[in-house]
């Protein structure tokens, strides 16, 4: 299990989720290996590759319930990449599923520009970016 703060990001997916009029519901935060995750992009998306998160969307109107899959090893991987620290990259995973809970694509033309704009708002509000 990753070291965060369970009552800031239970806040915060809060506060983002009602920038887009949703409510939180039932969200399940399964924290998963490079190998766990790629066994349930190929059982369930039949997709043959790594990935950092899998969102399975199984809201109700305006209320966002979901199983988010988190690969802990890519998000370690990309953090490093990417020169930021492990828990900045985690919040940016975990809030870039609930992104897509409240309706938010990004596999479409112009869609991945506006999920960064989306992660990048929500990061700013989490509440140690102040």
């Amino acid at each position: 299990m990753p070291d965060v703060d369970a009552a800031s990001i239970r806040k915060w997916v809060q506060a983002v989720a009602c920038d887009y009029g949703r409510r939180v519901g039932d969200i399940a935060y399964v924290f998963v290996d490079d190998e766990e995750i790629l066994r349930v992009n190929r059982q369930f998306l039949q997709h043959d590759y790594y990935t950092d998160i899998i969102t399975f969307d199984d809201s109700q109107g305006a209320v966002i319930n979901g199983d988010l899959f988190i690969s802990l090893d890519t998000v370690r991987s990309n953090a490093a990449g990417l020169g930021v620290a492990y828990e900045q990259e985690l919040r940016r995973v975990i809030i870039h599923g609930i992104l897509h809970l409240c309706g938010i694509n990004d596999k479409g033309p112009g869609e991945r520009e506006i999920m960064e704009d989306a992660e990048n708002k929500a990061l700013a509000q989490y509440p140690s970016a102040s």
